[in-house]
Formats: structure tokens, C-alpha cells, sequence
């Protein structure tokens, strides 16, 4: 009797490829490429169990692996959800993640929606305990790698920062990034002197914002590799603190709570610059998150206004022993009193 032969079931097979950087990635060939030329090969060489390659391609070029932010990955948990995919194939088994945490957490839903996971150089079987010690063991080597490499680059960043360099990131108002430093942008020199003197003047946040929007003046604008535009915005109380207090415009460099020589020019006079903090931290009110209910706000992060539904800020005042407290607007205060319709709430109590 002739033995009749059964077609096997299709098994779907999607490939998953990662690169952390975008170097090389506008290659005609790059990495992503050659992983899936991998996984295609492996799955061709199952093809007599009905192993078959998805169409879709799973890519997130220029993609950590530290984190589950990545569009085609969360495109591919979809279509497992959706139980569109049988089977995951990578090439390695970091190129999936670099988090023993998230890594968990997917070949959970892998196996509630019973989906075969294959690394095409790393050869286990998940369905074993042993399997299960070998994959866990792999990543346990990927976290610690990625670890390293945060470690370095963190360590790479100080050392480059104590020695005055500019270590990336958007440019400041004023300067202009050349061959990795910061070099002075002549129109923008000047806005940023006439704001220093500004704020020397009135010493006043609220007021000199809103004199620098009512001019047109904007943040530094800038445009990254990518083509995006970021910056341009109007300018208010926290992005002044943030302009007056950088020590980059008398040519020095922060890093964390030190401030080192920079390679840089400074653009501000150094005597106008330290009037300027000691002004600010004359007028500084909050303390920290430690003292910022110091006073004993009971409706602090509660109420917010009827007019634009901004939190309302705590404020009082005192006449002879008693003290008398309201909450006031946040924008209001920040903008100025004659753009909003609200004034202040008393909170009808006293002590």
C-alpha cells in the first residue's frame, strides 16, 4: 500500500533585526540586511517542516536594545497578539533584547500565544529547562555588555566634560557647533548679552520673558542629523533660569555639581554674569522638593484654575501675626496677570 504523504502545516516565521546605531545603515547592503539574509537561510532550511518566511519586515535600525521602544518590534508583538506569527527568528539573541527584564516579559506573551522563538547562531530549545538556563544565562551577558558600554560612555562623557569639550546635544543660544565646539554665533551674541543685561536690570523672570516674547526672540533653533527641527520656542521663566544659569556663556563647562574651563570663548562679560546669579539666588524662592510645602499647603497639587486648568500655586501673606493664604494661577503668575482671566482663590483660611 502506497504510504500517503501530508502536507505539512505553514508555519510562519517572522525575522526581527536591530542595530543600535544608524552608522551605515544607508548602505545598499548594512547589517539589518545580512541578519535577515541569516534568517531567511535558516528558515529555507526548515522548509520541509512548512517553515515559511513572513513577507513583513521586522528592521528598527538605529534602536536600542536596552528598552522596548522600538516600532517594528511593537509592529511584531502586534501581529504575535493578532497570531499572525508562529515563529521569531533573530540572528542573535541580543539583537531581540539586551533586558533580561523585557526579555522575560516577551517570551511570556511568546508562549501564551505558542510561539517558537529561534536564534539562528545561538542553537537552544526553549522548551526545556535547560534551554530556558542557557537563553537566560545569554542575556544575562547582554545586559551586563549593554551595562558596560553605558558605563564607558557615561565615563567617556566626564572625562570629556572636565576637560572643557563639548560633549553633544542641542547647542546654546549664542554658539553654533563646528567640528564638535562650540563657536560664537555673531546676531545671536548679541541677544544673548542684551538678555543677561536685561535681567541685570529688572531682575525680574516674569517681566523679561515676556519683553523677549513681545521682541520675537525665540530658544536656539536647531535642526539634528535626522531633519528634525527642534527648538524655536517662546521663552519663559524656567528657559531663562535655564540660559542665565549656564556657566558655558563665561567659557566654562558643567558637569553635575563641578565647572571646568572650557575650550570655548565665553560671550558674556564674567562681572555682568555673576550679578546676574547672585540676583537669582537673591530672588530665589523654592528651596527643593524638600522645602517646597514648607508652609504647609494643604491644597497644594490639588486645585488648578477654572479659567485654563493650570495647577494653582500656593502664596500668602501676613498681617501682623496672622497669615492669610490663596492660591494663585501657575500661568497666570508665569505670564503675567493681564493675560488671564483669573485672579486668585482665597483659600479662607488663616493662622
Amino acid at each position: 500500500m502506497k504510504k500517503v504523504q501530508t502536507k505539512p502545516a505553514v508555519i510562519r516565521c517572522a525575522i526581527y533585526t536591530r542595530k543600535s546605531t544608524e552608522e551605515g545603515l544607508e548602505q545598499e547592503f548594512n547589517t539589518l540586511d545580512a541578519q535577515r539574509e541569516g534568517g531567511e537561510a535558516f528558515i529555507k532550511s526548515q522548509q520541509h517542516e512548512g517553515w515559511v518566511c513572513a513577507p513583513d519586515r521586522y528592521d528598527d535600525g538605529g534602536f536600542t536594545g536596552g528598552n522596548m521602544e522600538r516600532p517594528a518590534l511593537k509592529r511584531l508583538m502586534a501581529d504575535i497578539e493578532a497570531g499572525k506569527v508562529n515563529v521569531v527568528v533573530v540572528y542573535k539573541v541580543d539583537r531581540l533584547s539586551r533586558s533580561l527584564l523585557d526579555f522575560a516579559r516577551m517570551i511570556e506573551v511568546f508562549d501564551k500565544k505558542k510561539v517558537a522563538f529561534v536564534s539562528v547562531t545561538q542553537q537552544f530549545n526553549t522548551a526545556t529547562s535547560m534551554g530556558r538556563l542557557v537563553l537566560n544565562v545569554l542575556l544575562s551577558f547582554a545586559q551586563f555588555e549593554r551595562e558596560m558600554i553605558s558605563e564607558r560612555t557615561r565615563d567617556k562623557i566626564a572625562a570629556a566634560r572636565r576637560k572643557g569639550k563639548w560633549v553633544g546635544g542641542m547647542p546654546l543660544l549664542g554658539f553654533d557647533v563646528e567640528n564638535s565646539k562650540l563657536v560664537p554665533n555673531p546676531a545671536e551674541v548679541e541677544m544673548v548679552r542684551e538678555i543677561f543685561g536685561l535681567y541685570a536690570e529688572q531682575q525680574a523672570m516674569t517681566k523679561v520673558a515676556r519683553q523677549l516674547n513681545e521682541r520675537g526672540w525665540r530658544t536656539k533653533t536647531w535642526t539634528t542629523k535626522k531633519g528634525r527641527t527642534i527648538g524655536g520656542l517662546p521663552f519663559t521663566k524656567g528657559r531663562l533660569w535655564q540660559l542665565l544659569t549656564n556657566p558655558a556663556y563665561i567659557g566654562k563647562v558643567k558637569y553635575k555639581d563641578e565647572v571646568h574651563p572650557g575650550e570655548h570663548k565665553g560671550i558674556v562679560d564674567e562681572g555682568l554674569f555673576l550679578k546676574v546669579q547672585t540676583a537669582l539666588t537673591r530672588g530665589k524662592q523654592d528651596g527643593g522638593a524638600c522645602s517646597r510645602n514648607r508652609h504647609g499647603a494643604l491644597l497644594r497639587g490639588i486645585l488648578r484654575c477654572s479659567c485654563c486648568d493650570a495647577p494653582m500655586h500656593h502664596v500668602y501673606t501676613k498681617k501682623g501675626p496672622k497669615q492669610y493664604r490663596y492660591y494663585v494661577c501657575a500661568k497666570a503668575q508665569r505670564d503675567g496677570w493681564d493675560t488671564r482671566l483669573a485672579r486668585s482663590r482665597d483659600s479662607s483660611s488663616s493662622n
